[in-house]
């Protein structure tokens, strides 16, 4: 390809590729010194659709090719050779503009834990002054919480009926009521915190790059996709990217930065040949760095959606399949910024223990006043919520492999969802924990009916099986550059995300999580954006 490259961009300190979450951070501190040089690649475009900025519109830019790269994974064992539609965002701001706007940051444990790995300062008294230093939360600062970064942390602008009962049923069953899941340990059950500004969703674009765009040393490229990383030895000296029918190069004098996620990032550098030799060899390519870690270890949260009718009660479904509610809902928003168009997918969280045993929670809900088939399908013509319920801590491994050389191509994705037995048997005690919690007194009043699965399912084979069928992703994909020691020969990053055995290139996103997090991964890959923000500095030449 190289007789194809006519076009010098030219020189920069620092070359981000991709402007998600952690790319809009890192283009955001890095371009604070004016002497700093800064290239932020981005392969999708711009983020001006109508539908990132009102909450509920997840519903219109998930699956929609103008903001989502529209993978799907490969079948699998576990989901009964189902695959799945696996949403990453193709905009400014990745996914955090069609996300969820969960405000998440996982346990203590979590963080903790990867230190025990070998993974000295990213333990959770370390992580947490990075979690508060981009945070803007609503009621201030104070000893869990930052209050003047560019975060935003709001509280959510409704609530429901059967969402409330839910609440008080969780409680009948020993699960804790809460107001703040980001202290450390996540048990309890309320209201979860937002990415909002005052009713509209606040993106990583929005938080970090909108703000600095037109600084004088920060160039921004839409529409620009990576095809390779250029070596000279073992060092990373620039990026070969397209623009339409295009291909520029572009040159660095310090780093290159891959902050393209879990899927994006590990697909970057096999292309470029850092992978293990055999598929290297397996697509054409030549390897130039040995790294079998290189898209393994990926890691998902999968989620069980169960559907129970309810009456005496009022939720989403029949409201947003009346014209009425429809215009009714729509007056809401914009008059007022509030009511159902302010929703973020799930509002109400909890998190509790499959089994006591559970040193802490391994389990995360999310609960919603409304129930579909799955994802983009219209409402179901009857009122209902979901309970959707997912093992924070999964077993099963998968991968992300290229199928050619053209990083344009999407990847093969297999998660090798439940492909654990352990996975398996936490998803079924999940389901009868919650039929547990819908049996409660608190819930009487509403008549539930298990539409999905189904009572008729009741053993543990049977309630694994059905996972399997009813079981989708939440979006959370990790792992595929893990973090690791020397020691570790899977391990693709240090602990300061440096790619092992290249000189200028590094890995920051969710991609480098040795393990994943219990919960919403999307603060979390924005804290270690922080993190590594401050370390890329301290490493740059004086």
């Amino acid at each position: 390809m190289s007789e194809l490259i006519s076009k010098k961009y030219g020189d920069f300190d620092y070359i981000i590729v991709g402007a998600g979450t952690s790319g809009c951070l890192l283009a955001n501190r890095l371009s604070a010194d004016p002497k700093n040089k800064v290239l932020l690649l981005e392969a999708g475009g711009k983020d001006d659709y109508f539908w990132i900025r009102v909450p509920v519109g997840y519903l219109f830019t998930m699956n929609n090719p103008r903001t989502d790269w529209c993978f799907s994974t490969e079948a699998s064992t576990g989901l009964n050779g189902r695959s799945l539609n696996y949403p990453r965002g193709k905009v400014l701001g990745g996914c955090s503009s069609i996300n969820g706007m969960i405000y998440m940051r996982g346990q203590a444990r979590d963080y903790d834990h990867w230190r025990q790995l070998g993974n000295s300062g990213w333990g959770w008294d370390e992580a947490l002054k990075y979690f508060k230093r981009s945070e803007g939360h609503v009621l201030g600062e104070n000893e869990m919480h930052g209050g003047s970064g560019e975060w935003r942390v709001e509280g959510q602008r409704l609530s429901w009926e059967i969402l409330d009962a839910f609440r008080d049923a969780a409680a009948e069953t020993g699960i804790p009521n809460t107001n703040d899941f980001n202290t450390g340990n996540n048990e309890g059950c309320g209201y979860f915190e937002v990415n909002q500004k005052q009713g509209v969703r606040w993106s990583a674009a929005d938080a970090f790059l909108h703000p600095i765009k037109s600084r004088a040393n920060l160039t921004i490229l839409t529409e620009s996709h990576v095809n390779k990383l250029q070596f000279e030895g073992n060092k990373v000296i620039g990026v070969r990217f397209w623009r339409g029918n295009d291909l520029f190069e572009a040159s660095v004098f310090g780093e290159v930065i891959l902050a393209s996620g879990a899927i994006g990032s590990p697909q970057i550098m096999q292309a470029s040949g850092i992978s293990s030799g055999a598929l290297s060899q397996k697509i054409g390519i030549q390897n130039i760095i040995e790294l079998p870690g290189v898209g393994e270890n990926l890691q998902d949260h999968l989620q069980m959606r169960l559907v129970f009718k309810v009456k005496n009660t009022k939720t989403l479904n029949l409201r947003a399949n009346s014209l009425f509610g429809k215009i009714g809902m729509g007056l809401e928003y914009f008059l007022f910024k509030r009511g159902p168009m302010t929703m973020a997918p799930s509002q109400l969280g909890g998190f509790a223990k499959s089994d006591q045993n559970k040193e802490t929670p391994n389990l995360q809900y999310h609960i919603q006043p409304l129930s579909t088939e799955k994802l983009g399908d219209p409402l179901h013509p009857f009122e209902a919520f979901t309970a959707s319920v997912c093992n924070l801590r999964p077993e099963s491994r998968g991968h992300v492999h290229i199928k050619t050389e053209d990083s344009r191509e999407p990847p093969k994705i297999q998660p090798d969802y439940l492909s654990d037995p352990a996975d398996r048997k936490v998803a079924a005690d999940a389901i009868k924990l919650t039929r547990k919690i819908v049996s409660s007194p608190a819930m009487k009043k509403f008549e539930p009916e298990e539409f999905k699965p189904g009572i008729e399912f009741a053993s543990d084979d049977d309630l694994a099986r059905e996972a399997g069928n009813i079981g989708t992703t939440i979006f959370h994909p990790v792992g595929t550059c893990k973090m690791g020691p020397s020691s570790d020969n899977m391990a693709v990053v240090d602990e300061r995300l440096k790619v092992r055995g290249v000189r200028g290139l590094r890995v920051v996103d969710a991609s480098v999580m040795p393990t994943i997090t219990s919960g919403n991964t999307n603060s979390p890959t924005l804290m270690i954006a922080e993190k590594a923000s401050e370390m890329i500095l301290e490493d740059a030449p004086s």
